[in-house]
Formats: structure tokens, sequence, C-alpha cells
């Protein structure tokens, strides 16, 4: 299924595999996918998953699906941090429009969300 949204006035193709619809439908209450930019010394594109909103109310798909969009950045450089991580923190872009995803895809296999999200027209 692909449904058209729109994130930070940005029009975005939202791709839900067959699996992830019936993950879906089966939820009694909300999923939250939000996709994350992440800047430090690499760009990184990663979506998280969650039972709750997090960070901003995000889009609503249907009553079983919200999707978000969030730049970020760590607070920190170097390893100067405990765990797999840095702390991140939001990430103000002056054109943030140039940054907005223009597709999505959400897929549920073997028991977990998989999700990626791409800056050009051409989905992976």
């Amino acid at each position: 299924m692909v449904t058209d949204i729109t994130i930070a006035n940005k029009p975005l193709k939202l791709h839900l595999t067959q699996s992830a619809q019936h993950a879906l439908a089966l939820r009694s209450s909300p999923l939250f996918a939000e996709m994350e930019l992440y800047f430090s010394c690499l760009i990184r594109f990663k979506v998280r998953f969650y039972e709750q909103a997090s960070h901003g109310q995000g889009v609503p798909v249907s009553d079983k699906l919200i999707v978000n969009f969030r730049p970020v950045m760590t607070e920190t450089c170097g390893k100067d941090y405990e765990g797999d991580e840095p702390p991140l923190t939001d990430f103000p872009i002056v054109k943030a429009d140039a940054f907005v995803p223009k597709w999505a895809r959400i897929d549920f296999e073997h028991g977990q969300w998989h999700g990626e999200f791409g800056l050009n027209d051409v989905m992976h």
C-alpha cells in the first residue's frame, strides 16, 4: 500500500508492506514511526519505532500509525558518553524543507518493525 502524506508541508510517499499493514491492524494503539536524520561526523538515516509519541505529535496516517520526522545531532563529540550512542538533541536546520524525506517504507518482519526513508524521488 502506498499512501501520500504531508510532513513539514512537503509530500511524502509512505509504502507499507502487507506484513506491516497486517501487524498494524492487530494493534490496539498507534505505533509511532520517527524518521531520524542524524548529523554528526556522518549523516545517518534511521527509522525508530515507539509505542508513545517521543518527539512531537507527528502526522496520523491511520488510527494505527503516526509518522514524524526529526533531524538530530549529537550533544557532544568524541567518546565522552556511556552506552552505544551519544545523547542526541534536536538539530535546527535553516532550510529544513531541503531535508524532509520524499519517501518512507515500513515493514514488519520476524516480529520486528523495520523502516527506511530517502531524500530523493527514488525508493530503494
